[in-house]
């Protein structure tokens, strides 16, 4: 490590490149925020996604649910409960100017505006 850290002050490097590009193979693997896909939200899913968040990043309502992308952690744990309806977005560098931006209301299109129970 030394000799990374004497060979950076001697070429002036600062910083380095974080990642060089979003297809880098290493950053499959770093936790990033979820995506939901509005067409298989169901409202007894999204109450289940809401109740597993550890964050509070996720509410539900009647007709959507609520991310708050401030909040999450990218902890896992709606991806495992989600099934293909909540996948990783790949995102992990993000940035907002206000906080309003970081919260993403989606549609729950999945059960048709129906309870979810027969």
């Amino acid at each position: 490590m030394a000799s990374w850290f004497y060979r950076g002050l001697r070429r002036g490097v600062v910083t380095t490149r974080y990642p060089r590009g979003p297809l880098d193979p290493w950053t499959q693997t770093l936790p990033a925020a979820p995506a939901f896909h509005s067409a298989q939200l169901t409202r007894e899913l999204v109450r289940e996604l809401a109740d597993v968040c550890p964050a509070g990043a996720l509410t539900s309502s009647d007709h959507r649910l609520t991310f708050d992308l401030g909040k999450c952690t990218a902890c896992g744990r709606c991806l495992l409960v989600g099934g293909g309806a909540v996948t990783s977005s790949g995102e992990f560098l993000l940035a907002a100017r206000d906080r309003s931006s970081l919260i993403k209301h989606i549609p729950i299109a999945g059960d048709g505006g129906r309870d979810g129970h027969a």
